[in-house]
């Protein structure tokens, strides 16, 4: 914990965690929030450990109930606790980019149909094809006893979003979610967010190190289409780009099916 602390020069004392989990998630926090937003991005990663350590924890709770197995049932537990641990904001990221599909080349009708609080037919769809995943996904992990791989998805996937925060400029001229994140960030804030993240991979074997690898190359070239079709970033988008890396992250865990635990850790390369 001490040498955590130094790595991230003591966010508890700054409020970076409070601030993190208060932008990313519905978990009540009762400290200190960072008024400088940049300062939770290293944190980033963080919330994601203890979000997929809570459907991890819901996963094998469900398994040791005194019930037959049940995969579809655990699965909706999954995805609705998923929803509600977040708000279910990374969701309405998704729908509002899915809306401004419908701005085709004009990057300020796109921009203008994202910031709508009302949804359309896009939008709709993309949230049904994204909660059906969710549940198909999950369904698979939990057949297989594959859920650990639940920790490892959610902390790249929140890492990509600092990726884009630091790399990207804002887009929209006037204020928003986002502008605080991305007007503060530096290197070193993706620096710090990108090694926490890599060390805790680590552990989980060169399977997710390369699952890293490719969160990183859909986040770049997700990046540059923001680039060009919206000028920068915003929070919607962010809210997007966790969705898509994750859901990619997932499917390929859950296509090995029970062989996925084969290649967690490093000893299957010494076989």
């Amino acid at each position: 914990m001490v040498t955590m602390m130094a790595i991230f020069n003591n966010p508890f004392g700054s409020g970076g965690l409070g601030t993190a989990l208060k932008t990313l998630t519905a978990i009540p926090w009762r400290g200190r929030e960072s008024e400088d937003f940049a300062a939770s991005l290293p944190w980033f990663p963080v919330v994601g450990l203890l979000l997929g350590s809570i459907l991890y924890g819901l996963s094998l709770s469900w398994q040791i109930l005194l019930f037959p197995p049940w995969a579809a049932g655990a699965a909706i537990l999954l995805a609705a606790a998923d929803i509600r641990l977040t708000r279910g904001l990374h969701l309405d990221g998704l729908a509002d980019w899915a809306d401004s599909i419908g701005g085709l080349f004009h990057r300020e009708k796109r921009l203008a149909i994202m910031k709508d609080t009302s949804l359309g037919a896009f939008g709709v769809l993309a949230l049904v094809l994204a909660v059906l995943a969710k549940w198909i996904v999950f369904e698979r992990l939990v057949s297989f006893g594959s859920t650990i791989c639940l920790i490892p998805v959610f902390i790249i996937s929140r890492d990509m979003m600092v990726e884009l925060i630091t790399t990207l400029p804002y887009a929209r001229a006037g204020e928003g979610m986002g502008r605080p994140f991305v007007m503060g960030a530096s290197t070193r804030q993706r620096v710090l967010s990108h090694g926490a993240t890599i060390a805790v991979c680590i552990p989980f074997g060169p399977f997710f190190l390369l699952l890293f690898c490719l969160g990183w190359i859909e986040t770049w070239l997700f990046g540059i289409r923001c680039r060009h079709a919206f000028g920068g970033i915003t929070g919607d988008l962010l809210g997007t780009a966790n969705e898509m890396v994750a859901m990619t992250l997932l499917m390929i865990c859950a296509l090995p099916g029970d062989r996925l635990s084969s290649y967690t850790g490093w000893g299957w390369l010494f076989h």
